[in-house]
């Protein structure tokens, strides 16, 4: 049921965004998936690590087939694309695999062996469909609110010490091989969450059931709540209100040598194509999901989620993409939300009310005072700097303790680490 009523919702969220999509003239996030069926895709990796997610419910040698399927289509898109002279990009084959996948799975498998396989399927393709839904948000947040905050959090950003202004110095200084690799880790984020959720789903296809929490899930969830948050807080970021980036719609060039001076914010209007995507920092949510979860594995995947965490706060200050608040909330974020995600797999309790409670009463007090109390903070850094720290650090310790007590509690590790039931093999 819960399954079925996920599907429902999703399908409904993604009518919905295809028809605001429509309304501006552009396609929505249907239909730019439905283009890739043939056309070149937009991102050859995310499609392949979609694909790699799915075959969590199969054999190893269903996967070897699928994967051979998946690289031949491929190879034969890539001929006809090079013959005509046409944009060059894999991934085709991956999205014909997973969707004949879920041909198979209604017409050659019954019972429990078709719901475990269209679960697989549905998990790649939500990971494919949320970045086109991502790419639609941002044409929706871009056209309906013309005016942005960016005063306002660069004001609040003072009391932090401007940590753009600064990372983009650090970044600057590094050259090129220091752009590209923040680049590249910047750009995969997705397929850096794929090798973390690949190891905690490795059980599936012997166990045939999916664990009850896993990464994919708190990937998802966020996705899903932060654009919203980008609505209530549309903010376009440092590049692009103080940098050459911006414009003509920009206060003044100043990212990232020098930092904005202090003066009375005021909301300012902006362009109509400039995602107001800062708000909080989604990239930062998602690397501290990767990096909660990379901690129950083995020591490479735990050095790497660390690595994807601290290369992605550097690429998210030091790009001039985020203000040093954007991260503070987006950690925040990320942690009321993987609180509330374990208090429903393990059944609310007051420890669990108690966290998510604190976790959203922190991140809106973040917000109100981002947005009220700029000057203040500009005004008194060393009072308010540490308090947002502080605040911060809190919601992590608070997170960090329930979670150690819960895993302490008799049978926990029972249900963390299932064992096979044979009815459902």
């Amino acid at each position: 049921m819960l399954w079925t009523a996920a599907s429902v919702v999703a399908l409904g969220f993604l009518i919905m965004l295809e028809v605001a999509a429509r309304h501006y003239g552009l396609p929505g996030p249907m239909t730019n998936q439905a283009k890739e069926v043939i056309l070149a895709p937009k991102s050859g990796p995310l499609l392949y690590a979609s694909m790699a997610l799915m075959m969590v419910v199969l054999t190893w040698r269903q996967r070897f087939i699928a994967a051979g399927v998946a690289v031949g289509i491929d190879i034969v898109f890539f001929l006809v694309r090079w013959m005509i002279d046409a944009k060059m990009m894999f991934g085709n084959g991956a999205l014909w695999v997973i969707l004949g996948c879920a041909v198979i799975a209604v017409t050659r498998r019954t019972g429990k062996e078709r719901v475990l396989l269209l679960k697989g399927v549905g998990l790649g393709l939500l990971l494919v469909a949320g970045r086109k839904t991502g790419d639609t948000w941002l044409l929706i947040t871009s056209k309906t609110r013309p005016m942005v905050l960016d005063q306002y959090v660069a004001t609040a950003d003072h009391a932090l010490g401007d940590p753009s202004w600064l990372a983009g110095r650090i970044v600057e200084a590094t050259g090129t091989v220091g752009e590209h690799v923040l680049d590249y880790v910047y750009i995969q984020l997705a397929v850096a969450a794929v090798a973390v959720a690949l190891y905690q789903l490795r059980n599936v296809a012997t166990e045939r059931r999916f664990p009850g929490h896993h990464l994919v899930r708190t990937f998802l969830v966020i996705g899903l709540l932060g654009p919203g948050i980008y609505m209530i807080f549309p903010v376009v970021g440092p590049i692009f209100a103080y940098g050459a980036d911006g414009g003509h719609w920009a206060v003044a060039n100043l990212w990232p040598d020098t930092p904005p001076p202090l003066g009375t914010p005021h909301q300012m209007p902006f362009d109509e194509f400039t995602p107001r995507n800062c708000m909080p920092s989604l990239h930062t949510a998602w690397a501290t999901a990767i990096f909660i979860h990379s901690r129950k594995g083995p020591r490479v995947l735990r050095w790497a989620g660390a690595f994807w965490l601290i290369a992605t706060l550097g690429a998210t200050l030091g790009f001039g993409y985020h203000y040093g608040t954007d991260i503070i909330a987006g950690v925040v974020f990320t942690l009321t939300i993987e609180a509330a995600l374990r208090a429903f797999d393990r059944g609310w309790d007051r420890s669990g009310i108690q966290l998510v409670t604190y976790g959203t009463v922190v991140f809106a007090a973040f917000l109100v005072s981002y947005r009220y109390l700029p000057m203040e903070m500009a005004e008194y850094p060393w009072v308010f700097g540490p308090l947002l720290v502080l605040a911060m650090i809190s919601v992590i310790y608070g997170y960090i303790r329930t979670i150690r007590l819960w895993e302490q509690e008799p049978g926990a590790a029972a249900v963390r680490q299932p064992k096979p039931q044979p009815e459902l093999v």
